[in-house]
């Protein structure tokens, strides 16, 4: 097995930015370069403020964002249902299409920008892992008639000659859904900010964020509040700070990370498949099944299988992760038996309690946006427009999102919670999949 960090690394070395080094000033200083804080940087800079510079404590895209599945369509980690239940249908569904944008918004980008990231527009597919038609007629009833979305519902017999596999009871397709190579979409973004004239710099992780008095105020009036963020090399003295860290916040500002849970993920790589590739899979589409613990995988253009799924409160070793993908693999494509393994890795995912996006204002002046895990490439760009429209005065987007606030997560409890969940819907789903 390649011994790179993933599949996206190796292919993806991206340009390097310097460390932050000594004192600088800016309007706004976003702390973290995934998808979130990329997302928000470029929200502004295409609302004409480019006064921001952008800190990251390893690489651009170093967390969940340069190694999740790539998949990007509508929606987010909390399902449809919940989510109308909790703020009303007229809201849930106006949040949905939110998420919709944010898909086209991602297109947008990578054409107006030059983002080569092997963006494949060949939509997704929700297989049906269950022996009853309910399970896709219900979706594809709800999504219709509240949220306005048409999936196209493919029958078994057709989708089994498009998925290769006779595992799964039909399919619904989503169209306008898309899959690409995450990392190079952020090293993308990074690359326009640069050239946009806000300051990237990798290897900075912050240690410390204090209330900073900016300048005096008017006729000698009393100071403008502000920020310090220090790095170890330097500072930012900036009138604004976001915080987009996710699972990777560690102990950096105990007020967020006590709201998340850092969950681990895991996505291995096949060996080039070459003629082999129509043997497993007659579709460029990404497909993801109906269990709560599904699998989600898609072809790459250079014809390998990405595989991914599971979750877990520990990241394990690459082999394990390839040990316990491959096994997934062959309950739905026995002919791969004896495919190499190229890649294997594993990765933390920030979820809140409630599986919505984490987007508002502390009461001390820190803005946040987190929480995107499960379901993030589409949430984390809208995240972007609805900090940056914060940040630049408009705050109804952001209230949008207050229902959901920042429940603490319980620390260690908290995880085994979480571990013990997973494996109580994977008995249900296993148990549910044995059922005549």
């Amino acid at each position: 097995m390649n011994g790179a960090e993933s599949y996206y690394r190796a292919t993806a070395p991206g340009e390097r930015y310097s460390a932050l080094a000594g004192r600088q000033e800016a309007r706004i200083c976003v702390i973290g370069a995934g998808f979130a804080g990329l997302a928000t940087a470029m929200s502004l800079m295409e609302h004409g403020e480019r006064d921001v510079v952008l800190l990251e404590a390893e690489q651009v895209g170093h967390g969940a964002s340069g190694r999740n599945g790539g998949f990007v369509f509508g929606g987010y980690s909390l399902d449809e249902q919940a989510l109308l239940a909790t703020v009303g249908t007229e809201q849930g569904r106006r949040l949905y299409q939110l998420t919709l944008g944010a898909v086209e918004q991602i297109r947008r980008r990578i054409a107006r920008y030059g983002i080569d990231c092997d963006a494949t527009h060949g939509g997704i597919y929700l297989a049906n892992w269950f022996d009853d038609p309910r399970v896709l007629d219900e979706r594809q009833r709800f999504m219709q008639e509240h949220l306005g979305v048409e999936w196209q519902r493919v029958p078994a017999a057709e989708f089994a000659e498009r998925a290769r596999s006779t595992r799964y009871f039909g399919a619904l397709y989503e169209e306008n859904a898309f899959h690409f190579h995450p990392l190079k979409y952020a090293q993308g973004l990074a690359s326009a900010l640069q050239a946009g004239g806000v300051r990237v710099h990798e290897g900075s992780r912050v240690r410390a964020i204090a209330a900073q008095p900016r300048r005096a105020g008017a006729q000698g009036g009393a100071a403008a509040p502000g920020w310090r963020v220090s790095t170890a090399d330097g500072e930012v003295l900036c009138d604004e700070v976001v915080v987009c860290c996710g699972g990777y916040i560690e102990r950096l500002y105990p007020a967020l990370a006590g709201a998340i849970l850092p969950i681990a993920t895991y996505v291995m790589v096949t060996e080039p498949l070459g003629e082999r590739m129509p043997q497993a899979l007659a579709t460029n589409a990404a497909i993801y099944d109906t269990r709560f613990a599904f699998d989600y995988y898609r072809p790459l253009q250079d014809s390998r299988l990405l595989w991914g799924g599971r979750i877990s409160i520990r990241s394990r070793s690459a082999q394990d992760v390839a040990r316990l993908l491959y096994a997934d693999m062959l309950k739905v494509y026995p002919q791969l038996a004896g495919t190499r393994v190229d890649y294997a890795w594993s990765g933390l995912m920030s979820y809140g309690r409630h599986k919505m996006p984490q987007l508002g204002r502390l009461p001390n002046g820190v803005w946040y946006g987190m929480g995107f895990g499960g379901h993030g490439v589409g949430p984390t760009s809208l995240a972007g427009d609805v900090l940056a429209a914060a940040l630049l005065g408009e705050l109804s987007k952001v209230e949008q999102f207050a229902a959901w606030g920042l429940p603490t997560t319980g620390g260690a409890a908290g995880l085994l919670a979480a571990q013990l969940t997973y494996w109580y819907y994977e008995l249900r789903d296993w148990m549910r999949g044995k059922q005549p």
